[in-house]
C-alpha cells in the first residue's frame, strides 16, 4: 500500500496577510482533512479565512484537529500519522511563518521520514528568511540561533558569545524573542554589544507598517524603536 502525504503549510505571519501565501497553497488547504498543529482555534481560523478567500464551502467541524506545541509530549505524536501510513494527507501548521522553524514540527516531519511518508514544504512567507534577505548582512554564511537566554547574566552572556562569532568568522546572527519581551532584549542588545556593530530589527514583516532597518547600535541609541508585543527578528554582525 502507497504512503500517503504530510504536507507542511505556510501561515500568514500576521492579520489581514493571507495575501502574501501563494494561490496553490490555499487551494491544496481545502483538500486536507487532517491537521496538525500548533493551536487549534489559531488553525481553524486559518482555514476557514481561506474558504471564504476562495468562494468555498467547508465544514470545520469535520475536520481532525492534533495539537502539536511545546506541551506535547514524545509519546503523544505516535497516532499522528496514522491516516498517511495508509495513504492519507495530513496537514501540518504552525501559528504563523513555516513550520519547524522556531516552532514545533520537527520530531513530526522526522518521523514522517522513517515511516517513508512523503514530506512536500509548500512555499510561504517566513519572518526569518525575510530578514535575512532584506538586512544587507552577509547571505552566504550566517546563523539562526532560535530564542536566546531569557535572564541575565545568561543572555548578556549569549550575545557578547554570538557578537564573538560574527566578528571572527564573519557570520551574521539572527535570533529572536517572544514579542512581550521584545523590549527588553532591545535594552540588552544596545547596552551589551559594541557601538560599531550592526544590528538589523526587523519587525511585523509582510504587514502594512512592517519594518526592516540595519545599522550600527550607536545609530539605535538615538532613536530607540518600541517593539513591545511586535513579532521582530533581530540580526547582528560586524563588517
Amino acid at each position: 500500500m502507497n504512503k500517503g502525504k504530510l504536507y507542511l503549510i505556510p501561515s500568514p505571519l500576521g492579520a489581514n496577510c493571507l495575501h502574501t501565501i501563494p494561490l496553490y497553497v490555499l487551494e491544496t488547504i481545502l483538500t486536507i482533512n487532517e491537521w496538525i498543529v500548533e493551536d487549534i482555534k489559531t488553525a481553524q481560523k486559518y482555514i476557514y479565512q481561506t474558504s471564504k478567500f476562495l468562494n468555498k464551502n467547508i465544514l470545520i467541524n469535520n475536520l481532525i484537529f492534533h495539537t502539536l506545541n511545546e506541551h506535547t509530549q514524545p509519546k503523544d505524536i505516535t497516532h499522528f500519522l496514522d491516516t498517511a501510513k495508509v495513504g492519507g494527507s495530513i496537514g501540518l501548521l504552525s501559528d504563523a511563518g513555516c513550520p519547524a522553524i522556531a516552532d514545533p514540527g520537527t520530531n513530526i516531519i522526522l518521523l514522517a521520514h522513517q515511516l517513508d511518508i512523503q514530506v512536500i514544504p509548500l512555499v510561504g512567507p517566513s519572518s526569518i528568511l525575510l530578514t535575512i534577505i532584506a538586512s544587507g548582512l552577509n547571505a552566504q554564511n550566517f546563523a539562526f540561533n532560535g530564542y536566546i537566554p531569557i535572564k541575565n547574566p545568561q543572555r548578556q552572556k549569549s550575545i557578547k558569545d554570538l557578537e564573538k562569532i560574527a566578528t571572527q568568522f564573519h557570520q551574521p546572527q539572527y535570533f529572536i524573542e517572544t514579542p512581550y519581551r521584545n523590549q527588553a532584549l532591545l535594552t540588552d542588545l544596545l547596552t551589551t554589544l559594541k557601538p560599531n556593530t550592526l544590528l538589523t530589527i526587523a519587525s511585523n514583516l509582510t504587514a502594512e507598517n512592517e519594518s526592516i532597518k540595519t545599522q550600527p547600535v550607536a545609530n539605535w541609541n538615538k532613536n530607540i524603536p518600541n517593539l513591545n508585543k511586535i513579532p521582530t527578528v533581530f540580526g547582528i554582525t560586524i563588517l
